[in-house]
């Protein structure tokens, strides 16, 4: 299989070396008779820079062609669907665009690479597209680093993210909480414990390293719990008081009995979570 697009793909990518003299003739193309990317990675386009790109386009025009290719019926946007939304909401008609022949491959591909080049994708979009590329093209994550110009690591971690439970995946596409707080909570066992962790995150607007202390924490109370677990059988009455005390002190407690004694431990993570945790017991 073909590795990426190569160095032609550069040439179909608004501002990249050898673009204005490789797009070939611009014609203008009615509005009406295009249709998006169905493989555009984006799942939103607006807000205010969008709002600014309608005011520019309607005092303007459209100066800058879109990459399209034929369809059954008109023609799809290969590149530049901003441009086409800012134009339907213009008012302008008519646009400037440029035909190209096109596989599906190559149509996400571009799609994919124009938004990384303008950070237009959140780190889920990111990950999805990339998830498309080896799903629907076989591509293995060396040659999408090679085709989106990104390390093979960057291509994995970005692809892990899509191991966490959708809440956590729509926290990080709203941007309440960042792609670091998403790997540090990948780190923890279960989907449960890490829905928990980020309830937690959002709570108390934890940092990057507030959160992997936290997850670390975590994961050596876990251990723990299991090491009694194994050892004594641990009375579920007590695993299940233990999260109800959690959650009424928004923590992690453990309820670890030794013989007929014991000990209740509650973690925390900053001083200022202890001094929350000692008022609380104290009342």
């Amino acid at each position: 299989m073909r590795r990426g697009l190569g160095r032609g793909l550069g040439s179909l990518i608004p501002g990249a070396p050898g673009y204005e003299e490789a797009i070939g003739p611009v014609g203008e193309i009615d509005v009406s008779s295009l249709v998006p990317n169905p493989f555009q990675p984006r799942r939103e386009i607006g807000g205010p820079e969008f709002d600014e790109l309608v005011a520019s386009v309607r005092r303007h025009g459209v100066l800058q062609p879109i990459v399209v290719r034929r369809a059954a019926t008109g023609y799809e946007i290969v590149a530049g669907e901003r441009r086409w939304r800012a134009a339907r909401a213009a008012g302008i008609t008519t646009m400037p665009a440029v035909v190209r022949e096109l596989s599906d491959q190559e149509m996400l591909e571009l799609a994919l690479i124009e938004n990384l080049r303008r950070e237009d994708l959140d780190p889920i979009e990111r990950a999805t597209a990339y998830r498309r590329l080896a799903s629907d093209f076989g591509m293995t994550q060396e040659q999408i680093s090679e085709a989106v110009g990104s390390s093979r690591p960057a291509i994995g971690n970005a692809l892990r993210l899509l191991e966490l439970p959708g809440e956590i995946q729509t926290a990080i596409s709203s941007g309440r909480i960042t792609e670091g707080h998403g790997r540090a909570l990948l780190a923890l066992p279960a989907p449960g414990i890490m829905l928990e962790t980020w309830k937690l995150i959002e709570e108390r607007s934890l940092s990057v390293r507030e959160t992997e202390e936290i997850v670390r924490s975590r994961l050596r109370s876990v251990s723990r719990e299991t090491s009694h677990r194994r050892a004594r059988k641990l009375n579920p009455e007590l695993i299940d008081l233990g999260a109800q005390l959690g959650a009424k002190y928004s923590t992690s407690v453990s309820i670890v009995p030794i013989g007929k004694k014991g000990t209740i431990q509650f973690s925390y993570y900053s001083e200022a979570d202890l001094e929350r945790l000692i008022e609380l017991l104290m009342q």
